[in-house]
């Protein structure tokens, strides 16, 4: 398998992006290879810096870099020879078997559903995050790709995001809820309640129905689907509250006893190992046709590593084969998805 990776994208690029490149090649199969995508001759001082040859891994030079706040759609425009423009047309050129990235999120999709476009009988992709929960990963769908929702759109996100569940983590008929306002089946947008009465009358979707926010981390579903707009804030305001709650809490045991704080240090060292996103690589973009993996801006060595591992399993569960199958078998909707 031929996965490329950005080396320039993310808040540590590109250092713990290569870092994270040379742990996994160690682990990997003789014939998988890993390409890095970037100015050749920073990433080559890269890798003599982090004590590997420079010639470790096939390059794709790339001379410019789209930045985390430039406008996703001008700057693929603009910036032809950027890391995540050719990455996205390696894919479609089938030089690359999968596509991963920690850069500019909105560059990552708008070049992936550009260049390597959709699969068959999907309409939009989504971008589905696992998050770590007292109740096993919970997989949401979408944040952040699609902000200009039908209920089709979020029908089919639930089939996708169902069969990367079951695939990824062995959930049997994986619990899919609708993120509203409220559990009843009359609350919510016009949206949602469309959504609502499509899944629920797919008996292939497990549907258990509308879920609140406060449901999320409760064990009530193992997958959660809702448009782009919503999945970003959710997403945003848990990684903020999670951080601020723990910092509270250090400083709060700080004042009070040092040795608290250092015994609350090791509490949560050993909590972040179970529960924590880096776990799982990034985030996929489920529905175009290939393999995208999208990682958080912060990601470290350990975060790309395990992307690429994520990359090797998906392609070995054939998710997108079982996607195209499935979407085939859906019942007739009209154009609107009404």
């Amino acid at each position: 398998m031929r996965i490329a990776i950005d080396a320039m994208g993310g808040d540590h690029a590109p250092d713990e992006i290569v870092a994270g490149a040379l742990e996994a090649k160690d682990v990997l199969k003789s014939d998988d290879e890993l390409i890095l995508i970037g100015d050749e001759g920073i990433i080559k001082s890269c890798l003599v810096r982090l004590g590997a040859s420079p010639d470790t891994f096939r390059i794709f030079h790339a001379s410019e870099v789209i930045g985390m706040n430039e406008s996703p759609v001008e700057a693929l425009r603009h910036k032809p020879k950027s890391s995540i423009a050719i990455m996205a047309r390696a894919a479609s050129h089938r030089q690359v078997d999968a596509v991963l990235s920690a850069g500019n999120t909105g560059a990552c999709v708008a070049g992936c559903q550009l260049r390597m476009r959709n699969l068959e009988g999907v309409q939009r992709p989504g971008i589905a995050i696992v998050l770590p929960t007292l109740g096993g990963p919970v997989t949401m769908c979408d944040v952040g790709a699609n902000i200009a929702c039908k209920p089709i759109h979020l029908y089919q996100y639930a089939v996708m995001a169902s069969i990367y569940a079951e695939a990824m983590f062995g959930i049997q008929r994986p619990r899919v809820g609708l993120m509203n306002i409220g559990e009843e089946e009359r609350k919510g947008t016009d949206l949602v309640k469309k959504t609502h009465a499509l899944l629920l009358n797919d008996p292939k979707i497990n549907f258990v129905g509308n879920l609140e926010g406060r449901d999320l981390f409760q064990g009530k579903c193992d997958v959660v689907i809702c448009e782009g707009f919503l999945g970003n804030v959710v997403l945003k305001l848990t990684e903020g509250l999670v951080e601020m709650i723990f910092t509270a809490i250090r400083q709060e045991l700080t004042t009070r006893s040092k040795l608290m704080a250092l015994w609350f240090k090791s509490v949560m060292k050993s909590v972040f190992r179970k529960y924590d996103y880096h776990e799982y690589g990034g985030a996929m973009l489920l529905g175009v046709n290939g393999l995208s993996i999208i990682c958080h801006g912060s990601s470290k060595a350990r975060t790309i590593k395990n992307a690429i591992f994520a990359c090797k399993k998906f392609a070995d569960k054939h998710i997108n084969e079982k996607i195209v199958e499935r979407l085939s078998q859906m019942a007739m909707v009209d154009s609107n998805g009404q």
